[in-house]
């Protein structure tokens, strides 16, 4: 147990590491772990609606798993006029994982921390002091970097992919200020060069940012809240999580449509 509030903020910010001396290769084990979970719970939650399907009289689950698949196809096909077979799974993939993410938020505080220093020192006699669980994958901003970054390559794939290697290639360097002639679109193309640069590098950074700010500030609001007496813990803590249910929805829902966008240009000619 921690002696101090500041002990007890920074015990609940701190990542289960694979390694105590840190560095670049150091991998964040809770937020692994919880991530993968997820995504399996995921996985097995639609691929059992699909198989258990009934076009009569449908259970509540497989009503609500055809309510989000609906919406995220809406979407796609409003904002993506290309054809493909990927997007819409991608997207889909994408707003249900970071949803569950941002929805361990609304577990209490000390649940998962409390069961995993239970482990630790009933199994393995490790000090409680010493066992860190962070359950909120994305309030870490390897993790939101990690989704993002990835986008980025989608984005990059799927460039190449409608305009071809030299089509991609040559709009780095034409666009978004076009020239007449070859002398002025060689002068220009270093200051194009630099423009695609910059909106390529912004929108990881965008993405990434927006949904680690969102949920650590709110991870950071539960903790506070936890430190406050009990009844004060309810009256604060009950609206703060009614709230929250909107936020963890809305930067899911923000990042699946910013992807669609963002997929959207990346095929679309300037």
């Amino acid at each position: 147990m921690a002696s101090n509030a500041t002990e007890y903020i920074q015990h609940h910010l701190t990542f289960w590491k694979s390694s105590h001396e840190g560095g670049f290769w150091t991998l964040h084990l809770d937020t692994f772990s919880v991530s993968l979970i997820l995504g399996f719970i995921f996985l097995a939650v639609f691929a059992s609606v699909a198989r258990n399907a009934k076009m009569e009289n449908p259970g509540r689950l497989q009503m609500f798993v055809e309510t989000i698949v609906e919406m995220v196809d809406t979407q796609v096909k409003e904002i993506f006029h290309a054809k493909s077979k990927v997007i819409a799974p991608l997207a889909l993939t994408i707003f249900c994982w970071i949803f569950l993410m941002n929805t361990m938020d609304l577990l209490p505080v000390d649940l998962l921390p409390m069961v995993a220093q239970w482990i630790g020192h009933t199994f393995f006699g490790a000090d409680p002091a010493h066992v860190y669980l962070r359950v909120v994958p994305s309030a870490d901003v390897n993790a939101t970097f990690a989704m993002s970054l990835s986008v980025m390559l989608c984005i990059i794939g799927f460039s190449i992919a409608a305009k071809g290697l030299g089509g991609w290639t040559k709009e780095l360097f034409t666009a978004p200020f076009h020239a007449e002639g070859l002398v002025m679109t060689i002068i220009l193309a270093p200051v194009n060069f630099a423009f695609q640069l910059v909106e390529l590098a912004a929108k990881p950074i965008s993405l990434a940012l927006r949904l680690f700010g969102n949920m650590y500030s709110g991870e950071l609001i539960f903790i506070l809240i936890a430190l406050l007496p009990v009844a004060f813990q309810w009256i604060l803590g009950a609206p703060w999580a009614i709230f929250h249910i909107l936020v963890i929805t809305l930067q899911a829902f923000v990042f699946m449509m910013l992807t669609i966008v963002y997929l959207s240009l990346a095929v679309e000619k300037h």
